[in-house]
């Protein structure tokens, strides 16, 4: 069963499919975080239904991504939601196992590679049983290791990559970087109230860059009454509605 929503009033259209893990709001954070405007080709790795990819496409008139996912069904509903919002000629789905990345080509051509990856290892006992959830929130296909790996290898030389992910594991993805290759450069913490603790982290990463890491102010979901934070609202183009 699938059927097709707006994420926000007159604006981007997507496809939800039972086959596919839903948009999340860590996707939405993600692509509001990346700093696209001089970016020309990019990669969205594990792409899912495309959220990110077509939100940077939307935004940036001049970007061109590749978004690639292990599942067949994730990279045609990229292609299906590319279609139907006219963005067919700048996203383009691919169905690929991203840690075979030498057999995928294009090798540190990239200005901008991007991801929205599982975030609990293997057997974690966090996951989904639905097969679908499970690939998407479990690295049954991809570690953040090999994740890092092949995003510097796409990555141009002073090319950027960008990720959401947990804060309990941000040891692991400033590591991960810099094992090959990327120092990070840039951090925002989530939180879903300013009382509450980070529950996301956002990263940027420069391929080649020099040491010396920005910690933005933090993204603030809510307000303490619960009503969403005037930022959120921005992100999802919804103050302009209200």
């Amino acid at each position: 069963m699938c059927y097709i929503d707006e994420l926000w009033p007159g604006g981007l259209k997507f496809i939800k499919s039972d086959e596919v893990f839903p948009i999340g709001t860590d996707a939405v954070m993600l692509s509001a975080f990346i700093d696209a405007e001089n970016a020309r080709k990019a990669m969205d790795i594990g792409c899912g239904g495309g959220i990110v990819s077509l939100m940077l496409a939307y935004s940036s008139s001049k970007i061109v991504i590749d978004a690639v996912d292990i599942q067949q069904a994730a990279a045609d509903l990229t292609r299906r939601n590319a279609e139907i919002n006219g963005l067919s000629d700048r996203v383009n789905a691919v169905c690929h196992d991203i840690r075979n990345y030498r057999s995928f080509g294009g090798g540190g051509t990239y200005d901008l590679v991007f991801a929205n990856p599982p975030y609990f290892p293997v057997n974690s006992g966090a996951v989904s049983a639905r097969e679908s959830a499970a690939k998407a929130r479990e690295e049954r296909t991809c570690t953040l290791d090999e994740l890092c790996a092949a995003a510097s290898f796409f990555t141009r030389w002073g090319g950027r990559f960008a990720l959401v992910h947990r804060p309990e594991r941000m040891s692991e993805v400033f590591c991960g970087m810099t094992a090959h290759g990327i120092e990070p450069k840039r951090l925002r913490f989530v939180h879903d109230k300013l009382s509450s603790p980070p529950c996301l982290i956002l990263v940027e990463g420069r391929r080649g860059g020099k040491p010396g890491l920005s910690i933005e102010q933090p993204l603030i979901i809510r307000n303490e009454d619960g009503s969403f934070t005037d930022e959120l609202l921005t992100i999802y183009h919804r103050k302009e509605a209200l």
